[in-house]
């Protein structure tokens, strides 16, 4: 070949990677403008509208700018909740967990005086991996709330979340505490959203009222997170409110049983945190007979509501990944144990290579069946079916003969989409929820300290 044709080849090649770098520069700028919109801070285009909470008899809060990170912030909530009132939580099962989700674990566990209960959260700063200092911070700020609201220490359960391993500024926290005291409202939880935000677009809450031997209980609750979400308690926090009445015993075992199908079935970016804390209160005000068990008939209500409320707040949490444009449901069946069938969905639903696709809206069926593959479960190529949404993607070994990439492509333009596999091997099932995974995604964090 000549210089000529050379040059011709050569010249072909670089048009040809113009071309390829202007189609992924349109594509980048296309994604970034769905979460950035024209004005103000980034909101997830994901965010639903945030709902009209109701008061929780026997339940009070307030916020303030405490000025942990951020001035001119609200990054303080406090919650004071009044005697009588039943509390359960949950928390992360990271070995690096916190001082507070150590000290709140220690509290629910010996439950060593009566009275009500408080809980305080301060965002900007997670107290995590901060040593006998943060202890410190823990037990200083529990003592505060005790003085300001007239209650023992050990029942004063906190939270931190923000950056981990810097000392937390517990002083400027005690600080407002008086002043917060003061102005407890029932009508705050909106507020109390507000201030646990750190790299949350938007504030997350969910509410649902049912019927209880004639009698209207309610159930609101508020939630924050939006990064290093994850199973193993999701990676968030999380306050639910109610005035039911319900025994602890029967209060925890339902929190327990929920937490595995709502806040442990979503993930962002497989990171599990040092600070997730699940905390549900039944103040007890309604009028109506305690709910001692979850298999009674008002127990079976409740508890279908309560999970309403926690399913409602974990896929606020995917809707507001970082850099999320859209919301993925992974529904696995035909697996032949249930640990089979949480091991497909979480390798779906984490998968890198999956998530990336999805948020280029190239529908990469291949994708899926690695991420079955690696697994760990029981899985037979020629038992295996894929589908997007309503569309059979896969079957038999091989990409289904009615399948055309015109329509995986449409279908992956949604912004909600189901990502569907039947292992063909048995009777389980699962269910998790993700999200795609953009550029925006690696700008948040990249920055996030800065």
């Amino acid at each position: 070949m000549g210089k000529s044709g050379k040059k011709d080849k050569d010249s072909g090649k670089e048009s040809k990677a113009k071309s390829t770098k202007k189609k992924l520069k349109a594509k980048v700028e296309s994604l970034e403008a769905r979460i950035e919109g024209p004005k103000g801070p980034l909101v997830s285009p994901l965010a639903p509208d945030f709902p009209e909470l109701p008061a929780i008899d026997g339940v009070r809060f307030a916020t303030a700018k405490a000025g942990v990170k951020y001035k001119d912030r609200t990054d303080v909530m406090l919650a004071e909740i009044a005697a009588g009132a039943s509390v359960a939580g949950v928390f992360t099962r990271s070995a690096t967990r916190s001082g507070a989700v150590l000290d709140c674990q220690a509290k629910l566990k010996s439950r060593d005086a009566t009275g009500g209960w408080a809980i305080l959260v301060n965002s900007g700063n997670a107290n995590a991996f901060t040593g006998a200092a943060g202890t410190e911070s823990v037990d200083a700020v529990c003592k505060g709330v005790s003085q300001a609201l007239g209650l023992p220490a050990s029942r004063v359960l906190t939270a931190s979340t923000g950056v981990i391993g810097q000392p937390l500024p517990h002083d400027r926290i005690v600080g407002v505490l008086g002043d917060m005291a003061a102005r407890l409202d029932p009508t705050g939880m909106a507020g109390a959203a507000e201030a646990i935000m750190t790299t949350d677009t938007f504030p997350k809450g969910a509410v649902r009222t049912v019927e209880i031997d004639g009698t209207e209980v309610k159930i609101a609750g508020i939630a924050k997170g939006s990064g290093m979400i994850a199973p193993d308690m999701a990676t968030m926090l999380a306050y639910v409110f109610t005035d039911a009445k319900v025994g602890e015993r029967a209060l925890q075992s339902m929190l327990k049983d929920l937490t595995a199908r709502t806040f442990n079935a979503v993930t962002v970016d497989s990171d599990t945190s040092t600070s997730d804390t699940l905390i549900l209160a039944a103040t007890g005000k309604a009028d109506h007979a305690e709910i001692t068990s979850a298999r009674t008939a008002s127990g079976r209500v409740f508890k279908a509501a309560l999970h309403e409320v926690l399913h409602d707040l974990a896929l606020q949490l995917v809707m507001d990944g970082e850099g999320a444009t859209k919301l993925v449901e992974v529904r696995v069946t035909g697996a032949t144990n249930a640990t089979d069938a949480r091991r497909v969905a979480s390798a779906i639903a984490n998968s890198p290579l999956v998530k990336t696709a999805i948020a280029g809206e190239d529908p990469n069926w291949g994708r899926v069946v690695m991420a079955v593959g690696k697994s760990g479960a029981k899985a037979e190529r020629d038992r295996l079916t894929i589908r997007f949404g309503d569309i059979t993607v896969a079957e038999g070994g091989q990409i289904a003969r009615t399948y055309t990439e015109e329509a995986g492509a449409s279908y992956m333009k949604r912004d909600r989409i189901t990502l569907s596999v039947d292992l063909g091997l048995g009777d389980a099932t699962d269910t998790m929820w993700t999200c795609d995974l953009t550029y925006r995604y690696i700008e948040i964090n990249a920055d996030y300290r800065s």
